[in-house]
């Protein structure tokens, strides 16, 4: 049980080059799964209907719900993104969406529909052993997120760049991190954070 410790290892007003370089990430992950964890939230209505057109599976959920004070129940989103009007969806934002796709399938495009709001592209698998490392790679917990437009794994913290995360055992392992963050020219940019 528990989470994963993550690390930020890299940041940027460019989108384009966190992409590359969680990618470059990526690629060192010994052992990779094969579903990609994709969250954002939307703020405008395009912003909603490009990334509708990108998961045209996915849930979309409000951000801050309402509760109905008799039922308890919280509101659900419920229109047709693609079909409803702008003046009937406008009102609905801001929404979020988290969906699992097949790795290599959708990312890209899902980066390009990234708006002003905050998203994330995830790859859990496994680093490999490291005489370095205070610890052996755990597929449970490892893995590569970059966040876009903020600087907190969790999406709670909007920012105006990008960064890029490592994900470790859920005791921590900064010695991993700073290697990793080395292997992109940089370093550990902070505390780390709970992740996955």
């Amino acid at each position: 049980m528990g989470n994963s410790q993550a690390y930020p290892v890299f940041r940027t007003s460019d989108a384009v080059e966190a992409w590359t370089q969680a990618l470059r990430l990526k690629a060192l992950l010994e052992d990779h799964d094969d579903e990609v964890i994709l969250m954002a939230e939307v703020l405008t209505v395009e912003d909603t209907r490009r990334m509708a057109a990108v998961l045209p599976d996915a849930e979309f959920c409000y951000v801050h719900p309402q509760m109905d004070p008799v039922t308890h129940d919280y509101a659900e989103f419920s229109l047709a993104i693609t079909a409803a009007e702008d003046s009937a969806l406008e009102p609905e934002l801001p929404l979020e969406v988290l969906h699992y796709v097949q790795a290599g399938t959708v990312e890209e495009r899902f980066v390009r529909a990234v708006g002003k709001g905050m998203a994330s592209v995830g790859w859990g698998g496994r680093w490999p052993d490291d005489a370095e490392a205070e610890r052996p790679g755990v597929a449970k917990y490892d893995g590569v997120e970059v966040v876009f437009n903020g600087d907190d794994v969790n999406l709670s913290q909007s920012a105006d760049h990008h960064t890029v995360f490592v994900h470790v055992d859920k005791w921590g392992d900064c010695p991993r991190a700073e290697k990793l963050a080395a292997h992109l020219g940089s370093t550990v940019l902070g505390d780390d954070q709970l992740g996955w």
